[in-house]
């Protein structure tokens, strides 16, 4: 049987359309994702260095729990049994009124999985500065908060800066996992188009190539953003 190539369905309507749609959807999941993402992240990173036990032990917790569940059960979780959970009329609203509740969901389950994930990279950027410029801050009379804000901070982040690159990259290949509660992002955009057409070489390879240039795209701003922030002696670049 041989198998029938069309590639000029890739640019007729309403494919084109749905690609692109496929696209910014995949882009805002990921994105908004990513701001929960790093802004909690780097919060338990902190925590997980500070001098308290308790803190300390929170931030462990929540990074072992939610590590450790695969992003598929979080996605399931997120979105068939949290509203269970809630009160009455509060799980009818996130069920029923809440606006746009797939896209929420996928934003929200996607940013606290990869939190956990970030949150070890900040703790590492921070160990990484190491126990003399933090106890050198204190000899200067710094608070703890000062220490951090002023000596341990600007550093470790420079420091993490390729680390966090591939934590960017991998929340957009994650995002795909959002077909599962009906988000329509690029993924299941793809299979749409297979299905309405049986040309899925074409659709999946159209899907392929978006990805990459996401993927090219993203690897360049960070590597400027690397070369730009980079401290002297603590990362290499290569000569390329």
């Amino acid at each position: 049987m041989t198998y029938n190539w069309n590639w000029s369905i890739l640019i007729n309507d309403p494919y084109l359309g749905w690609l692109v749609d496929g696209l910014l959807w995949t882009l805002a999941v990921s994105l908004a994702a990513w701001v929960i993402a790093f802004t909690l992240g780097s919060v338990l990173g902190i925590l997980r260095t500070t001098p308290s036990p308790t803190l300390r032990t929170m931030a462990a917790t929540y990074v072992e729990v939610f590590r450790n569940i695969p992003l598929l059960v979080h996605f399931f979780l997120w979105y068939f049994v949290f509203p269970e959970l809630l009160p009455d009329a509060a799980g009818m609203w996130v069920k029923r009124e809440m606006p746009l509740p797939a896209f929420t969901t996928a934003v929200v389950a996607l940013g606290l999985y990869t939190a956990s994930r970030v949150c070890e990279q900040v703790r590492a950027g921070i160990e990484a500065v190491g126990s003399g410029q933090r106890n050198a801050g204190r000899a200067m009379g710094f608070t703890e908060q000062q220490v951090y804000r002023y000596v341990l901070l600007p550093v470790a982040f420079r420091i993490i800066v390729p680390p966090m690159t591939s934590e960017f990259l991998t929340i957009f290949k994650n995002s795909s996992l959002a077909l599962t509660i009906g988000v329509i992002e690029l993924t299941a955009v793809t299979r749409r188009i297979e299905e309405y057409t049986f040309q899925g070489f074409e659709a999946f390879t159209a899907a392929t190539v978006i990805y990459s240039l996401i993927t090219f795209t993203v690897m360049g701003l960070m590597r400027l953003i690397e070369r730009r922030s980079r401290v002297p002696g603590m990362i290499s670049l290569g000569s390329g």
